[in-house]
């Protein structure tokens, strides 16, 4: 895959996108509903974000049914794949991201669950 580094470090400048990334990047893949439960976000903005995401080839998406997924795309060159991972090492255990992943985890309707 072919991302240049201005789109892939401008994607991630949000931190909105960057909160999003580095939660998908610990659970592996998450419903939009998700994160916009954890985020604490209203559905269009975080679907504007993950677009951006999207756009600058960091997510995939996949559709089920009425519900979207995202993950990481495994297509991201080994340098953009060790940024995430060592910005996941060195910041997950602080605020606000750690507080995501608390979020994510007291949501009581998590799809593949029961469905959002």
């Amino acid at each position: 895959m072919d991302i240049q580094a201005d789109d892939f470090y401008s994607a991630l400048s949000h931190p909105m996108r960057l909160r999003a990334t580095l939660l998908i990047k610990q659970m592996d893949e998450l419903c939009v509903c998700e994160l916009t439960h954890a985020l604490d976000l209203a559905q269009p903005v975080i679907s504007r974000h993950l677009a951006q995401l999207k756009e600058a080839g960091i997510l995939l998406a996949r559709k089920q049914g009425l519900w979207v997924y995202y993950r990481l795309n495994d297509a991201l060159p080994n340098w953009a794949l060790d940024i995430i991972q060592t910005t996941t090492n060195g910041i997950a255990s602080t605020s606000p991201y750690q507080d995501d992943l608390q979020a994510l985890h007291t949501m009581s309707d998590r799809p593949n669950q029961v469905c959002c």
